[in-house]
């Protein structure tokens, strides 16, 4: 059973501030990085400076006779390859950063450089796969889904809409940059004070990669300063650090550079995309063939799948995903990993579809969109029409909306655009423990860690909306394995339906004690304790969250400048916990979408295999002064299931943005941008 909705909720649905923002904004929250352990050496990773190369031979003697130098590993050695710019050769500690990095320095390396391919499709085209293992082809077995026979339903269509839509890598781009202090007793149990979007499950994989037991191995993240995918579970510099702390003898801080959390961190994939789509002269949805390409870089860390097909009700569909192995850094997870760069293909090419029908975007929207999962699996709750009707109303999109793309006077065009997209809201394992003390305060300890979602608020807000206590009153103690229990990770937006779950049963049990027995007295009762691990399912329906975003674009069509003017984000992620940080959220995630449409990007040199603009700045990330405002809609639903019947928010807020954007560019100047980012160079481009 799920927590029902309360007839009249106290804090549940108000805007209540973070319990720890006072600690952030005063500057007295300590991250990772804040830390110093008594005789810490400093660490750091020597990179392969080639996208491809063996090593002949490595000396690193000068290295450990240089001045504080206490540790040197070889990851990396001869007669082995390196597939990218930035794979990891060898590791170091020393007393200061200095002495680290002189050492780095004077290990000689003697490299066999070698063929390298940055570009997915040369790499696809190669015969001989030339990264990640011998003898196979770059090109990874097709991920396939088929329904119907997309082949007879083109026979009977009455129009075929053709396209070939693209997608760059981006990066993470964190304010906390990659770092850890790893720290060993004289027992041999490993603590390590992670920048992790997930304790419980970075203490399990170092276990795992040390061979060590569980209860040797202790993770602490009490503060982060963001994650949205690429620290969500143990590195391969965390073992580094380890190793260098466990050969010293002493706590080992192992910190990123801004340059090395750009290519030694995986970020989102590129693609590229091609569509062939039958349509009906009533706008019906008869065909979609979908053949897509996924740039993986030089290791396989994830599914490389490319989203989009699945919101759209059609009777024939044929998709096939490609995963390919470049000698670029790795790609993997980047909030809503598969979708925003798959649903701006998908919706580029629905839109182009709804253009040669002569149908307004939005009518065809509603007409086609999946009102099952692949038509087939009923939802537990829908709100993706609403979210449509409603957004296009609060955005105006009458008013907005051109007919004819590319139409009106004079050098300064706008236009209007939408997208639409839905992502997971699965139920999952998680667990909670609750103490309530004899002065009546509750202690709630639960393994998540705040990335910027405000986990820990909504875990108490939570607890005292299931307790019917003011939210004082409850203590939320997070952010280290000795104390906390299992939670499943701040990825795939399940904090809330996951942990918020456990806490809620936690809860209740608490309360029956009480019902039963009175509460613990002072001097004379023992704490309450309830300690759960729940595990409930959505029984054979799919959970899902929904979104539509609407963007209109001011383009200056003698600069190329576009600025988005309006942007309207309705959401149905079910019973909204803490509106105040859930309008954060997704005005988050919206600028995030909004850089991924117009400038951010990792571009690499075809002629060196190198990257050529990792940071801040090179790439392109948003700014205060790019980020417009984000009016926010949410939509509720509830399925009574999950905590109060929340679904998720967070990776869904990125998913439509970048189509929407895409979408208001073509009807501002008439033509269609296929490859992001839609820069100032390639709008002049179409235009000339």
């Amino acid at each position: 059973m799920a927590a029902e909705w309360p007839k009249t909720p106290r804090l549940i649905g108000k805007k209540l501030p973070r319990l720890d923002g006072a600690f952030k904004s005063t500057g007295r929250a300590r991250y990772t990085l804040d830390i110093n352990r008594p005789q810490m050496l400093h660490g750091t990773i020597l990179r392969s400076p080639h996208a491809h190369a063996k090593i002949k031979s490595i000396d690193t003697a000068a290295a450990e006779k240089m001045p504080g130098v206490k540790a040197v590993i070889v990851i990396t050695g001869a007669g082995k390859e390196l597939f990218y710019a930035g794979d990891e050769i060898a590791a170091l500690a020393a007393e200061t950063e200095e002495q680290v990095l002189d050492a780095m320095r004077a290990i000689k390396i003697d490299y066999e450089v070698m063929e390298f391919f940055v570009d997915e499709e040369d790499s696809r085209a190669a015969k001989i796969r030339t990264v990640g293992g011998k003898g196979t082809n770059n090109l990874s077995k097709p991920q396939t889904y088929e329904k119907g026979n997309v082949t007879e339903a083109y026979k009977a269509a009455d129009g075929v809409v053709e396209g070939t839509y693209g997608a760059n890598v981006i990066c993470h781009h964190c304010l906390e940059p990659h770092g850890l202090i790893a720290e060993w007793d004289a027992d041999g149990n490993l603590t390590i004070y992670a920048s992790t979007q997930g304790i419980a499950n970075c203490r399990t994989d170092v276990a795992k990669d040390l061979n060590l037991p569980l209860e040797n191995v202790r993770i602490i993240c009490r503060y982060m300063g963001g994650g949205f995918g690429n620290k969500n579970q143990c590195h391969d510099f965390d073992l580094m650090a380890a190793l260098l702390a466990k050969e010293a003898g002493v706590p080992v801080k192992l910190e990123f550079t801004r340059k090395e959390d750009f290519l030694a961190v995986h970020g989102r994939w590129g693609t590229k995309q091609y569509y062939k789509v039958g349509v009906k002269n009533d706008g019906t949805l008869t065909a979609i063939d979908f053949r897509g390409f996924a740039n993986m870089g030089a290791y396989r860390k994830s599914s490389g799948d490319i989203s989009g097909t699945e919101a759209y009700a059609c009777p024939n569909v044929s998709k096939s995903v490609s995963p390919v192995y470049t000698n670029m850094a790795v790609s993997a997870n980047l909030r809503g990993p598969a979708y925003p760069q798959g649903y701006f293909g998908m919706d580029s090419i629905i839109d182009d579809v709804a253009y040669a029908m002569k149908m307004d975007p939005v009518e065809f929207r509603l007409k086609n969109m999946s009102r099952k999962f692949r038509d087939q699996i009923e939802y537990t709750s829908y709100g993706l029409e609403k979210c449509v009707v409603e957004g296009a109303a609060q955005f105006g999109w009458k008013q907005r909306w051109k007919p004819v793309a590319g139409s009106g006077a004079g050098p300064v065009k706008r236009g209007a655009g939408m997208g639409i997209g839905i992502f997971g809201s699965a139920l999952g394992r998680s667990s909670a423990r609750l103490v309530l003390d004899a002065k009546g305060k509750y202690h709630l300890y639960v393994g998540v860690t705040d990335i910027g979602t405000a986990a820990n608020t909504t875990m108490g807000l939570i607890a005292a909306e299931q307790l019917g206590v003011p939210l004082s009153q409850v203590e939320v103690i997070n952010g280290d394995t000795a104390t906390c229990p299992y939670s499943v990770g701040e990825s795939g937006s399940r904090t809330t339906t996951h942990t918020g779950y456990a806490v809620v049963e936690a809860c209740k049990q608490i309360q029956a004690r009480v019902a039963k027995e009175g509460a613990p007295r002072p001097g004379s009762t023992p704490e309450y304790e309830a300690n759960v691990t729940t595990e409930p399912k959505a029984d054979n329906r799919a959970r899902y969250s929904f979104v539509a975003h609407f963007a209109e674009v001011e383009i200056d069509t003698q600069t190329g400048h576009v600025a988005v003017t309006k942007f309207v984000a309705a959401h149905d992620s079910g019973r909204v916990m803490n509106p105040l940080t859930a309008e954060s959220q997704v005005k988050g995630g919206a600028t995030m979408g909004i850089g991924m449409a117009l400038h951010e990007e990792l571009r690499y040199d075809k002629r060196t295999g190198l990257a050529v603009n990792p940071g801040y700045y090179g790439s392109r990330i948003c700014t205060h002064m790019d980020a417009p405002n984000v009016e926010v809609l949410f939509v509720e639903t509830d399925d009574g299931l999950g905590p109060f019947g929340a679904k998720t928010l967070g990776e869904l807020t990125i998913i439509p943005t970048p189509a929407a954007v895409g979408n208001a560019i073509y009807n501002a100047i008439g033509k269609r941008l296929r490859d992001l980012p839609i820069t100032r160079e390639k709008i002049l481009e179409a235009l000339a």
